[in-house]
């Protein structure tokens, strides 16, 4: 009877703690609404138009576009290009949005620097993936554990890639 009890205990805590495909919540919620905000964010080259999806990257979406927020923004170049051996600063949001076809918006892939964050990685990101409902892909509980893989490959600048795959 013991063991039944605590499988129910286990079972309930990781349904629980799992915000897997629902609504987000606390940190989650926060970094979904800071992504739907578009005042004040700056597209990568300068350019809202969408770019098809590079042979880097690990999400699986035919299109993509990034902006970052006027503190990340100041990390990009003349041309609209992150600066090269940047750090970004703390406050930093980059959103990457991604896009099924060109005219379905599907998801949010969010960076945050917060390094006081206790959801915030080793290199002070926090790490959001959200659908467009708000529903949350991949928690930023997990610290950027599914991000990090492909973002830490080489070309990154501070765990960016928009230079390595968008010349």
């Amino acid at each position: 009877m013991k063991k039944i009890i605590l499988l129910i205990l286990v079972g309930f805590s990781l349904f629980t703690a799992c915000r897997k495909g629902k609504k987000a919540r606390g940190i989650d919620k926060d970094l979904y609404n800071m992504a739907k905000e578009t005042t004040g964010f700056v597209w990568f080259k300068y350019s809202s138009a969408l770019l098809p999806k590079s042979a880097g990257s690990g999400h699986n979406f035919a299109f993509l576009r990034t902006r970052f927020n006027s503190i990340a923004a100041a990390k990009l170049d003349t041309a609209g290009k992150v600066i090269n051996g940047t750090t970004f600063p703390e406050g930093s949001l980059i959103v990457k949005e991604l896009y099924q076809n060109e005219s379905t918006f599907s998801r949010y892939a969010i960076m945050y620097k917060q390094g006081s964050s206790k959801y915030a990685d080793k290199f002070g990101w926090v790490w959001g993936y959200m659908s467009s409902d708000g529903k949350v892909v991949e928690p930023a509980k997990n610290d950027g554990k599914e991000c990090t893989g492909c973002h830490t490959q080489g070309g990154n600048i501070d765990l960016t890639l928009m230079n390595a795959f968008f010349n």
